[in-house]
């Protein structure tokens, strides 16, 4: 009941803030015919959400923090300045990269962190040591192979909605000024 209610949820704010129109969602590659139309509309996770995923992710200096969908980039560059990992986020939408390389030069995080502007089902993240997921469930469950075949240890953080049948090893529940209540999952490849 709780990801059919955040599932609508994120439509709904999507659909509200003009970022979820058919358009754009007709317009995404189809090469995989199992692809979702799209991954997800973007719905930016607030900040205390992206504290809480990069605590559980026990992100630190050595880290290569992938953002897969990173939107305006703010999970990635909060890894850099708070923690002085290395950051890529990859997205779909190249308004959204340019604002995230925007916002990195802003923050004085750039030489930390590389936008990409690919699609995340054609993108090579293996070198990840952290993976931090905000898409829609079924494009979760599309990725949940290629995460599980990661480096053994690499750590995977979704926010609201699962990998599958892959159970977490952590999950928090955060409620935020929004009044909406927030899941964080984590998991760690191989265990």
């Amino acid at each position: 009941m709780q990801t059919a209610w955040n599932l609508g949820r994120l439509i709904l704010l999507a659909t509200l803030w003009g970022c979820a129109a058919p358009s754009a969602v007709s317009e995404r590659p189809s090469a995989n015919a199992t692809r979702p139309p799209d991954l997800g509309p973007f719905v930016p996770t607030p900040m205390p959400v992206v504290r809480k995923m990069l605590e559980l992710a026990e992100v630190n200096g050595d880290d290569l923090v992938y953002d897969l969908g990173c939107g305006d980039g703010r999970i990635v560059i909060a890894a850099a300045k708070q923690y002085g990992a290395r950051g890529v986020g990859i997205e779909y939408d190249l308004r959204l990269c340019e604002e995230a390389r925007r916002r990195a030069e802003r923050e004085g995080v750039s030489a930390f962190v590389e936008i990409r502007h690919q699609d995340i089902f054609e993108s090579d993240f293996s070198d990840a040591t952290v993976v931090m997921l905000y898409l829609l469930p079924a494009s979760n469950k599309i990725l949940q192979r290629r995460l599980r075949a990661l480096r053994r240890g690499t750590r995977i953080v979704a926010h609201d909605y699962g990998i599958g049948d892959w159970k977490p090893l952590h999950t928090e529940v955060l409620w935020t000024r929004d009044a909406f209540q927030h899941t964080v999952s984590v998991w760690r490849v191989g265990e």
